[in-house]
C-alpha cells in the first residue's frame, strides 16, 4: 500500500476482515478513516475496489460511514465496467448492493441480492463474506417476519464462522439467534444463546452489539411484565449504543422501547388509583387523610412516567431524523399513539396511528402495520364507550373496530409473529364483546383462538386475555355453551376436545370453592391431581397452584 492510500492492497484488506471477525472496531474503523481520500475517488480502474467496497460494506453495516455513501461510491461502477469485472470482483459489488437495500429496508430487493451471493458461494472463495450474507438474509427474513426461515439462515452463518475459528463473530450472529428463538417461544434457550454471546464480546469495543444483546434482555423482561427490569435493561442498552454513536439507529429504537416500558407502568399505577378510587366510593368517601396523600403520590407519579415517555420518544425522534429510518420511525408514532389513547385523546391518537400506517406500508412491514390495526382497534372501541355514556349511536365506531381488527388478522398471518396474531384475536374478542355487538358466542370462539397459541404470551397478552374471559363470563356465555352442548351443537369437534373444554370451565371454579387447593379439587372430583394441575396451566399460565 503506497503511503499516499492511493492503493488498496492484500495486507489492508485482510486486515479489515480481521478486525471484523474478532470484533476490533474502532481499530477498524481508525484503518478506513486512513484511507478516506481514496473513498472519494475510487473507482473500478483501481486494484481491489470491488473487493475493498465489499468489505466497506461490512464495516458500514457495524457503524462505519452511511449506507448512502456506500451508495455513492457503489454508482461508479456502472454497467459497462462491471461486465468486465471477474466473478470474484462482481459479487463483492452485489454484497455491497444487498446491504445498502437492507439498510433502506427493502427486504426482498436485498435477499435477491444475496440469494446470488449464496448460489456462486463456492465461486466466491471467501467463507467469512458468505457466512455474514447468510446472516444478513437472516435480518431480512426477520424484517418480513417469517422467523423459521430466518433462524435457518443465521444458523447456516454461525456455524460457518465457528468452522473458521471466529468465535466472536459467532457471538455477533448469536444474538439475532436469540432473539429469533424468544420469537419462536424458546426464552430458556434464547437466554443461554444471549449470555453466551455477552461473555464472548465482553471484553471487546463492539458496542453496538452489547447494547443488542441488553436491549434484548429489556425486551424479555418487558414482556414478561418486569417493567423496572427492563427499563433498568434498556437504559444499559443506550448507553452502550452512545460510545459508538449518540445517534445510533438502535439507540433511537431502545428510547422508543424504554418509552414503552414506562407506559405499561404508568398503566399499573393507573390501574392502582382506580382500584383505590372504588374502594373510596364504596367505603362512602370516607378516606383518611395519609390515603389522600398516597393517592396524590400516584398521581404525580403517572405524570412524571408519562412525561418521561413522551420524552423519550421525542428523543427518538430527533435520530431518526438525522438517520431515517422508517420501522423506527413508525415505532415511534405508535408508541405515541398508545399514550394519547391512555390520556382519552383520541383525535391525536388515531393522527398518531394513521402516520405509523403510512410509513409501514411504504416498506410493506406487515408487522408494524398489524400493530398499527390494532391500535386503531382500541381506540375505536374506547370511542364506543365515551359515545354511550353522552348518548350518541356508536354504530360507525363499532364496525370500523371491527374491520380494523379484520385487517390487523389478515396481516399477522403473512408473518411468523404469533404474538401480534394473539393480541389481534384478544381485541377482536374485546370488539365482539362491546356494547354495540354485545356477541359472547363470538368473543368467546376469539378467546379460545388466542389461548391455543404455541407461543409464550406476553404479561400484556396475558392480562388482555383475563379480562376478556372476565368479560365473556359476565355476558353468560358458559351457560349458552352448556345449553348447545346438550342440544347436540358440537360443530366439527371431537368427544375429547368437548371434555377437555368442560374441565376448563369446571375445575378452575371448583378449584375457587375448594379454597385453591389442588388435592381437595383432586379428590372432589376423581381425578389426578396432575391433571388439575394441567387444566389450571391452560386456562391461567400465571395461577400459582396452591397444593
Amino acid at each position: 500500500m503506497q503511503n499516499d492510500g492511493s492503493e488498496i492492497d492484500e495486507n489492508f484488506l485482510s486486515q479489515l476482515k480481521d478486525d471484523l471477525a474478532e470484533r476490533r472496531i474502532e481499530r477498524g474503523i481508525t484503518l478506513l478513516r486512513s484511507r478516506e481520500s481514496f473513498m472519494e475517488v475510487v473507482c473500478p480502474q483501481h486494484e481491489n475496489a470491488a473487493r475493498f467496497v465489499g468489505h466497506l460494506a461490512q464495516w458500514v453495516d457495524v457503524g462505519f460511514a452511511s449506507a448512502t455513501r456506500l451508495r455513492d461510491i457503489l454508482s461508479r461502477f456502472d454497467q459497462s465496467q462491471r461486465s468486465k469485472l471477474s466473478v470474484t470482483d462482481y459479487l463483492y459489488l452485489r454484497m455491497a448492493e444487498g446491504m445498502v437495500a437492507m439498510a433502506a429496508q427493502l427486504a426482498d430487493v436485498a435477499i435477491r441480492h444475496f440469494d446470488l451471493l449464496i448460489i456462486f458461494g463456492e465461486e466466491w472463495n471467501d467463507k467469512l463474506s458468505l457466512a455474514i450474507v447468510y446472516f444478513w438474509k437472516g435480518r431480512c427474513l426477520r424484517m418480513k417476519g417469517e422467523y423459521d426461515q430466518a433462524l435457518s439462515f443465521t444458523m447456516l452463518g454461525k456455524n460457518l464462522v465457528t468452522e473458521l475459528g471466529r468465535t466472536r463473530m459467532a457471538a455477533a450472529m448469536q444474538v439475532l439467534e436469540s432473539w429469533l428463538l424468544f420469537q419462536k417461544g424458546k426464552l430458556r434457550e434464547a437466554s443461554a444463546t444471549s449470555r453466551d454471546a455477552e461473555t464472548s464480546l465482553q471484553e471487546t469495543d463492539d458496542y453496538v452489539t452489547l447494547g443488542n444483546i441488553h436491549s434484548f434482555y429489556g425486551r424479555v423482561a418487558r414482556r414478561a411484565g418486569q417493567y423496572d427490569k427492563a427499563i433498568e435493561y434498556f437504559n444499559r442498552a443506550i448507553e452502550e449504543f452512545k460510545k459508538r454513536d449518540p445517534y445510533h439507529p438502535n439507540l433511537a429504537r431502545s428510547l422508543a422501547n424504554l418509552a414503552l416500558a414506562k407506559r405499561e407502568v404508568a398503566l399499573q399505577v393507573r390501574r392502582r388509583i382506580d382500584h383505590d378510587a372504588e374502594r373510596h366510593r364504596k367505603a362512602g368517601g370516607n378516606v383518611e387523610p395519609k390515603q389522600v396523600f398516597g393517592r396524590n403520590d400516584c398521581r404525580h407519579q403517572l405524570e412524571q412516567l408519562r412525561d418521561e415517555a413522551l420524552s423519550h420518544l421525542d428523543r427518538a425522534s430527533a435520530i431518526y431524523l438525522r438517520r431515517p429510518n422508517r420501522h423506527g420511525e413508525a415505532t415511534v408514532h405508535l408508541n405515541y399513539g398508545y399514550l394519547h389513547l391512555d390520556d382519552g385523546d383520541f383525535d391525536l391518537a388515531e393522527a398518531r396511528a394513521a402516520t405509523a400506517y403510512r410509513l409501514a406500508e411504504e416498506k410493506r412491514d406487515y408487522i408494524i402495520m398489524g400493530r398499527v390495526r390494532v391500535l386503531q382497534c382500541m381506540i375505536e372501541n374506547a370511542e364506543i364507550d365515551e359515545e354511550l355514556s353522552e348518548g350518541i349511536d356508536p354504530g360507525s365506531h363499532a364496525q370500523r373496530a371491527l374491520e380494523f381488527i379484520h385487517e390487523a388478522i389478515e396481516l399477522a398471518k403473512r408473518t411468523q409473529n404469533r404474538r401480534l396474531l394473539d393480541s389481534a384475536y384478544v381485541w377482536q374478542g374485546f370488539t365482539h364483546c362491546n356494547a354495540f355487538f354485545d356477541n359472547p358466542e363470538a368473543a368467546r370462539e376469539s378467546y379460545e383462538l388466542a389461548t391455543h397459541s404455541k407461543g409464550a404470551q406476553s404479561c400484556t397478552t396475558w392480562r388482555d386475555l383475563q379480562t376478556l374471559k372476565s368479560r365473556i363470563l359476565q355476558r353468560g356465555s358458559v351457560d349458552s355453551k352448556l345449553k348447545a352442548w346438550c342440544q347436540g351443537s358440537v360443530g366439527d369437534k371431537s368427544f375429547q376436545q368437548i371434555s377437555e373444554e368442560f374441565a376448563e370451565l369446571v375445575i378452575p371454579r371448583v378449584w375457587e370453592r375448594e379454597g385453591h387447593n389442588v388435592s381437595r379439587v383432586a379428590t372432589r372430583l376423581s381425578i389426578s391431581p396432575k391433571k388439575v394441575r394441567r387444566i389450571l396451566r391452560q386456562v391461567d399460565p400465571r395461577n400459582p397452584q396452591k397444593t
